[in-house]
């Protein structure tokens, strides 16, 4: 993989606790509007701009990218966000309820993305990524890091490990309780040379990000006669973990109806489709498990692996979507249809029963967490998860570091 150090920019080392936000993409507009009111201080001003502008905007609309471009321009010139003074690899520690994760921050080659080289497992939403390609294209920046996963060398061990040592450049917990802590690599350089024999890494988190990366990335080039391909535009920002410390959360389904059965009726059909418990726990204890709550009881669905699956059939979201939301609740396409609400494992089960309790939604389903063998399988076969598979947990935040080109 190609990696390379950016001179970009960082927050004062006094503010970097107020200026990091959420990612964008786990906020609606109206839960960014709460976090400004009470913490105004939050990059939120630039990556969800849209919330410091009168309620009804659209999201998408000019407006909010020329909001964001004088937003992030305040930032700069009140020296919230100041440059680096040279070229910088970072180290990013993350710790959440006694699980801890360490990373390498660097720029990405576009085209390393392109090539296949940084493997996917979902698929992109054009709305999405064109908001991502506008809004980076205004600014003339990355602003938010690609989370990335990879099969780790001792040599990068080590590097990690020695920089861990040093003096941190910020470290603080933000409000959801997650502590962060960034050092400046001491050798940039021989961070760049580990990471030559890594043949290729995984995103975890960030595709729209990554998509509208080489997207921008092409026009600028096609716009650019003398270009070589060294230059930023080419390169994104990520935190590049090793797998095996990540920590994934399942995604859970909410069904806002029965498809127009009766509870009685779907129970017999869902009987039908797979082994079906009287009770079960809220969280499955295995693969090919799904608990069901229904009727105010958790009830467990038990399915059979495909004969010669491939990765992607044998995942859990997988086999609910194939055995009862499509032939039985009538839910083909989980990406399109508005009878389907997804929920990150960070809520716990107990949202899962509260809102069927309060009849927001008729069922829910608790699954198993994918694990990280199985997203590295499904991207090396080249294949796409189902929508909404994986949640990651502890998410990057935004803010603490910002490429520009």
């Amino acid at each position: 993989m190609r990696i390379r150090a950016f001179q970009g920019l960082i927050p004062r080392t006094d503010l970097a606790a107020q200026l990091a936000s959420p990612p964008y993409d786990v906020l609606d507009t109206a839960e960014a509007r709460t976090i400004l009111a009470t913490h105004p201080g939050s990059f939120l001003r630039v990556a969800r701009a849209e919330a410091t502008l009168p309620e009804g905007v659209n999201p998408y609309g000019a407006e909010v990218y020329e909001q964001a471009r004088r937003n992030f321009g305040q930032l700069q010139k009140e020296g919230e966000l100041v440059r680096e003074d040279g070229p910088q690899i970072y180290l990013y520690r993350q710790m959440m309820n006694g699980h801890a994760q360490t990373g390498i921050t660097a720029v990405c080659h576009a085209d390393d993305y392109t090539a296949g080289l940084i493997k996917k497992h979902e698929k992109t939403r054009p709305e999405k990524e064109d908001d991502r390609v506008r809004l980076n294209d205004t600014l003339s920046a990355h602003i938010e890091p690609v989370f990335l996963a990879f099969e780790s060398t001792p040599e990068i061990a080590a590097l990690i490990e020695k920089a861990s040592e040093t003096m941190p450049l910020f470290d603080f917990t933000a409000p959801d309780g997650v502590q962060h802590t960034f050092w400046r690599m001491p050798d940039a350089a021989a961070v760049t040379r580990a990471f030559g024999p890594v043949a290729h890494s995984y995103i975890a988190d960030g595709h729209h990000r990554s998509a509208g990366a080489a997207r921008l990335g092409l026009a600028r080039r096609e716009a650019n006669p003398e270009h070589s391909g060294e230059e930023d535009y080419n390169w994104f920002p990520a935190v590049m973990f090793p797998q095996d410390q990540l920590q994934i959360l399942p995604y859970n389904r909410l069904i806002t109806d029965l498809n127009g059965l009766h509870p009685e009726e779907f129970l017999v059909r869902v009987g039908h489709a797979c082994r079906l418990s009287p009770s079960a726990p809220p969280v499955p204890a295995n693969p090919g498990q799904v608990s069901m709550y229904l009727g105010g009881h958790w009830l467990g669905l038990d399915f059979d692996f495909p004969a010669q699956a491939d990765p992607a059939s044998r995942l859990d979201v997988s086999l609910l979507q194939d055995n009862i939301l499509a032939p039985i609740l009538g839910i083909d396409d989980p990406r399109t249809s508005k009878r389907i609400n997804f929920v990150g494992g960070i809520r716990g089960t107990d949202f899962l029963r509260a809102a069927v309790d309060a009849k927001r939604a008729s069922v829910a389903f608790s699954l198993h967490a994918v694990t990280m063998r199985q997203l590295m399988e499904i991207a090396d076969a080249g294949q796409i998860m189902p929508p909404k598979s994986t949640w990651f947990e502890p998410k990057l935040r935004s803010g603490l570091f910002i490429h520009t080109f």
